[in-house]
Formats: structure tokens, C-alpha cells, sequence
């Protein structure tokens, strides 16, 4: 049977690219769709900042967690269960590695131009994997526009834009929106504009909400 695209379930996720616990819930997500293999779905990924006092050239990372967390003892014990959740999702972290935490917003402008082009997973994924494993400058705009370029959209139209304010206030908006909606945390996942799930959570209650959604819609009209 071909589902219609009027049957295809929306999934917006909240994220911050600086968030483990966003990368470790993509890795949720796709699992969770694997166990939903009959729904079909249109994921969308939203800015959110969990920090927006970050200044547009970044902060030493290891000042910013020290400043966040009080010392560098308690930080690598806030980190320890990231770590451990970490590899059970086969995602490497190097924590190490990273020498600055970036401010967001451009990164975040640039997985708002990849949904425009189709590429979006792909962009998304590619940010979480430079900064979390390869420890990469996520302010820096030649690292934004290769990973950029990776993931499929032109150089020369990504370079131009980072140079510009395209969008800027738009997704302020969209961060600001999910603040007034009552997101706190990352990552969260709309699904079908009616069900939160909120946090990294096991791959099972996010394909319960899922399925839950998709039971809803195929129910006759007069069963709702």
C-alpha cells in the first residue's frame, strides 16, 4: 500500500548542535523509525540555543565549562553519562577535542538552508559530527560552509549568505518560539503537531508516540 502524502507524520526536533544529548536522541530517532517501518514521516530540525550569551567568536571550552559546571573535576563527572550513552549509540565522543564552544546561530542558519534544498539530515549530522567528534570550531564560517557544501548545498551561495543576515532573525523567531511553547531542554520531538516527547528518551517511547499518531489519523473519522 502507498501512503499518501497526506498520511506522512511531521516530526519537528528542537535541537542545539553544542547539545550531546540532541546527537544522542538523532541516534534514537532513526532507531525508534526502524521500528515503525510502515509510517512514513517528514523530519524537520529547529534551532534552539542553550546558551545565546556565547559571544559569535565562541568561548574557551574549557573557561565555559568551568564557569558553567565550577570546575574541571565536575564537568568530566556531569560528562560521564553522556559518554557511556554515547557509546551505546555508537557515537564516539571527544570531548577533548574541542577547544571552543560556539555560539549556535549561524550553524543553525545553516541546517535552516539545508531543509530548503532536501539535505537537512545530512547537514545535521555533519555539524554534530565535527564538533562532537572531531572537535571543530562551529563558529568558524569556512568550517559551516564546507560542512555545508558536504551535505549538499553550493559554496558560493552558503558563503554569501553566512556573510549576510539572511535569516537571522527568522531563526531567532524559531528559538523564541520553542521558548514560548515551554521548551527548556534539547532535544525535543513534535510529532504530528500533537505529541511531545521532551529529552533523549529510549528509542521505544519515541515509536510509541509515533505509532500513537499514526493509529490516530487512520482511525474513521467518526472513531476520533
Amino acid at each position: 500500500m502507498t501512503t499518501e502524502p497526506a498520511d506522512i507524520i511531521e516530526i519537528d526536533v528542537i535541537s542545539d548542535v553544542m547539545c550531546p544529548w540532541c546527537y544522542i536522541g538523532k541516534r534514537r530517532l532513526e532507531r525508534a523509525l526502524a521500528m515503525v517501518p510502515d509510517v512514513a514521516v517528514d523530519i524537520r530540525w529547529r534551532p534552539y540555543q542553550l546558551d545565546n550569551t556565547i559571544p559569535e567568536s565562541g568561548m574557551d571550552r574549557k573557561e565555559y565549562l568551568r564557569n558553567k559546571f565550577g570546575s574541571d573535576e565536575q564537568a568530566a563527572q556531569v560528562y560521564g553519562p553522556v559518554r557511556a550513552a554515547g557509546k551505546d549509540e555508537e557515537i564516539p565522543f571527544e570531548f577533548d577535542k574541542i577547544s571552543i564552544s560556539p555560539n549556535t546561530l549561524n550553524a543553525h542558519r545553516i541546517i535552516r538552508w539545508a531543509m530548503t534544498e532536501g539535505v537537512q539530515d545530512a547537514a545535521v549530522e555533519r555539524l554534530f559530527q565535527l564538533y562532537f567528534v572531531e572537535g571543530a570550531n562551529l563558529t568558524d564560517k569556512k568550517v559551516l560552509a564546507d560542512a555545508a557544501v558536504e551535505a549538499g548545498l553550493e559554496r558560493a551561495v552558503v558563503e554569501r549568505l553566512l556573510e549576510s543576515d539572511a535569516d537571522l532573525e527568522e531563526t531567532k523567531a524559531e528559538i523564541s518560539q520553542a521558548q514560548q511553547m515551554g521548551v527548556t531542554g534539547v532535544p525535543a520531538f513534535i510529532i504530528g503537531s500533537r505529541y511531545a516527547v521532551m529529552g533523549a528518551r529510549e528509542p521505544e517511547a519515541i515509536a510509541q508516540a509515533i505509532a500513537e499518531v499514526a493509529k490516530e489519523r487512520s482511525a474513521p473519522a467518526g472513531n476520533a
